[in-house]
């Protein structure tokens, strides 16, 4: 039962905030109960008003690869933020962050830095349309891009938590510049691409899809995705604003080998900080004003604590096998986890790749999206709750990924697969 002080915020926000929250999945509306409202977080652990301690799987929705308040990002920060927390000028800090994206990701010559990643899926199609004079964008059922009109239809993320085939608000027409097709399925590209002769400006893809659970590639997607594109004279976008340093320093494009046109970032580059960023060859992003007529601004791109607390993120990650040390940890972790799904006999899939991962109540493996629309949501809300119950926070919605990160350490691995087992079993008797 909720302590008076969370019934109390919870009834504020309800009554200034829509929903009661600022972003629709934290409304635990798919899984049921009350939404936390958290006090405080370090390391893997965060607290809510309550006072109750969770090992945190969620990590700003995968920001977090180092933790919450890694000292030393917390000391970049309070250093810059007495030097002023904005300026709308360039400073020395946005290009050394430049320069580390570029020396990581070698198809991104140039760089702009935004704010959020919708904001840079957003740039991106529109600096695509602008290159290369065509209006129809190509996208995936279930990949999620952000919240920009071009995106809401047959999208990822909050719209699959909350059921929302399309966003209302949204323009016939516009959306009808948008094509969906389903992920892993090169047969429906050719076809799309065959009816649309010479008029998609881009086909913008998560290289490993993340936002209707995680979903990997099918051998030989990606590669072909860049020959068709390559053929058509259309641009090939990565959306990497999840897995970029995410899987390794050089993100999905490096593990796969695959280099796209442009490429979004997000989520890690910021270390918590509001912070996204568009690039790729010189040639397209030379288009953007000023140089070119592709209009984009912002007064926070390239703020400087977001600046600070990127660049030393990136130093970190820099470290010797920091990955490689990270990601053998979270295979070990991942093998627990689908040894303990094994054992309760119930019918789901673990689908994982690095640190992040996605519990599927499903009996086959899931390959896109209409395959994991198929999982069982109710059993996921129930495994939700136990989880929670057992200390182990995990996303409110059965199409989004957990994380692991580097202040995740042996004890708190553990206690989740111990935490997996006895939840499990608590709703084994559940109906599939």
């Amino acid at each position: 039962m909720k302590s008076l002080k969370s019934r109390e915020l919870l009834e504020r926000a309800e009554a200034s905030l829509v929903g009661g929250v600022n972003s629709p999945v934290r409304a635990f509306r798919s899984v049921g109960g009350d939404p936390l409202i958290v006090e405080r977080a370090s390391g893997a652990h965060i607290w809510d008003v309550d006072g109750r301690e969770y090992i945190d799987f969620i990590g700003s929705w995968g920001a977090l690869i180092l933790g919450h308040a890694q000292p030393a990002i917390v000391a970049a920060i309070r250093d810059q933020a007495v030097r002023g927390t904005s300026y709308g000028i360039t400073t020395e800090l946005e290009i050394e962050l430049a320069e580390r994206v570029k020396r990581a990701i070698p198809s991104v010559e140039k760089i702009r830095f935004v704010s959020s990643g919708t904001e840079a899926t957003m740039s991106a199609v529109r600096l695509a349309r602008g290159f290369t004079k065509r209006d129809l964008i190509l996208k995936f059922d279930g990949c999620y891009h952000g919240h920009a009109d071009s995106f809401l239809s047959e999208a990822g993320s909050g719209l699959a938590t909350l059921r929302i085939a399309s966003s209302a608000g949204v323009p016939d027409a516009l959306a009808a510049m948008t094509l969906s097709v389903p992920y892993n399925n090169l047969a429906s590209v050719e076809k799309t691409f065959a009816a649309h002769s010479n008029k998609i400006a881009a086909v913008i893809v998560e290289p490993v899809a993340a936002n209707m659970g995680v979903v990997l590639p099918a051998p030989g997607f990606l590669e072909e995705l860049r020959n068709i594109t390559r053929r058509t004279g259309t641009l090939l976008i990565f959306d990497e604003v999840i897995t970029g340093f995410r899987l390794c320093y050089g993100g999905a494009q490096s593990l796969y080998k695959i280099e796209p046109d442009l490429t979004t970032f997000g989520k890690i580059i910021g270390g918590g900080l509001p912070v996204a960023a568009y690039g790729g060859r010189a040639e397209i992003m030379n288009h953007v004003a000023p140089l070119g007529a592709v209009y984009q601004a912002g007064t926070l791109s390239g703020n400087p604590l977001a600046m600070r607390a990127g660049i030393e993120v990136l130093r970190l990650l820099e470290a010797p096998k920091f990955y490689e040390d990270l990601n053998a940890r979270a295979e070990k972790f991942m093998k627990g986890m689908r040894g303990s799904v094994q054992e309760s006999g119930i019918a789901a899939q673990v689908s994982s790749i690095g640190t992040l991962a996605t519990i599927f109540f499903a009996s086959q493996p899931i390959s896109d999206y209409a395959s994991a629309k198929r999982s069982n949501t109710r059993r996921y809300a129930a495994f939700f709750r136990a989880m929670l119950e057992r200390g182990i926070l995990l996303a409110p919605s059965q199409f989004e990924a957990l994380f692991v990160s580097a202040a995740h350490s042996d004890a708190d691995l553990q206690r989740m697969l111990v935490a997996t087992k006895e939840s499990l079993k608590a709703i084994a008797a559940l109906p599939e």
